[in-house]
């Protein structure tokens, strides 16, 4: 068995390999690419996504990205589509094919299929005399550079620089069309990617659910309102619902000596934290976590309440 050492330098070579690939493939953008983006703005369908073996792998993956941050996009096999598949692939779409080498004979039918139903055609290749370009409205080229296995036959460096193309087509499209983080979350609400940009709006309590109290309300009130809403605090509000103090356990515990004889304003904490709806629930749960509280009351601009937010109702969405 070789040193773990070489297997080492193997990765090395390997990575810096596919590094210097991807630089030469900066290099070599050209008004090509452009032209590929202008295409797919132009479309009124989607873009399909096509390639065989190690290239269909990345051809997935590049549908994927684009129909994640607003470009309606699929992919199809090739092999299917020749046996039906093709009707996926109707007029108003757009067509982006991969194939290293430019002939791969599994595409055949559907570069066909582009050219009977005037169907526009983006190819991806490194030969330039290759069938997928001489038949392509634009060309994007990969440069010609060595495969990181060593014996130019495991498609390694070419996949890299066609998946890196294809993610350079994807946020040049989404940085056009304004794409934000929040349409993001609309493609991704389950997983991680979904929790972290889950707003503090989607997860707050409000109405009916809120403990609140005015200012002169008896303790009596107060404790009731604890009690029945379930959250542990109760926040205390001015006439005009503006957030103005908090009771908390520790404030009951503080003003045990006469408590019921007290109103709000006298036992509360005055000028509590509190959270924007439109925050992050992640920032309102590092709130919660570095000034060591269990909830907070959500408010706009002028304090009025809105809402409030538990440290378990981030927990159940995956934060934390």
């Amino acid at each position: 068995m070789a040193k773990p050492t070489s297997f080492l330098d193997t990765a090395r070579r390997v990575i810096r390999t596919e590094a210097a690939a991807l630089g030469t493939l900066a290099n070599a953008m050209d008004d090509g690419f452009t032209k590929a983006v202008d295409l797919i703005l132009a479309a009124q369908g989607r873009v399909i996504v096509s390639g065989m073996g190690k290239s269909g792998h990345i051809a997935r993956k590049i549908a994927a990205t684009l129909a994640s941050t607003g470009t309606p996009a699929h992919f199809v096999h090739p092999a299917e589509a020749s046996h039906g598949d093709l009707g996926m692939m109707t007029k108003g779409d757009v067509a982006l094919v991969l194939s290293n080498s430019g002939e791969t004979p599994e595409l055949a039918d559907l570069v066909a299929h582009t050219r009977r139903f005037n169907i526009p055609l983006i190819g991806v290749a490194s030969r330039a005399d290759s069938s997928l370009i001489r038949q392509s409205d634009v060309a994007l080229m990969l440069p010609k550079v060595e495969e990181a296995c060593g014996t130019g036959v495991v498609p390694t460096t070419s996949t890299t620089m066609t998946l890196a193309l294809g993610d350079a087509l994807a946020v040049s499209l989404m940085e056009y069309r304004d794409f934000t983080a929040t349409q993001f979350r609309d493609f991704h609400p389950g997983g991680k990617l979904g929790a972290r940009l889950t707003k503090v709006v989607d997860l707050m309590h409000s109405g009916a659910a809120l403990p609140l109290a005015k200012l002169g309300s008896p303790m009596s009130d107060v404790l009731l309102s604890i009690s029945q809403k379930g959250f542990g605090v109760t926040g205390i509000v001015d006439d005009d619902t503006r957030l103005v103090g908090i009771v908390t356990d520790g404030d009951l515990r503080r003003n045990m000596d006469g408590l019921l004889s007290k109103t709000a304003a006298e036992v509360m904490t005055p000028n509590p934290l509190s959270v924007a709806e439109h925050a992050l629930g992640e920032r309102a749960l590092g709130l919660m976590n570095e000034k060591k509280v269990t909830c907070l009351f959500v408010t706009d601009q002028d304090r009025k309440v809105l809402g409030l937010i538990h440290i378990h109702d981030c927990l159940r969405a995956g934060l934390g």
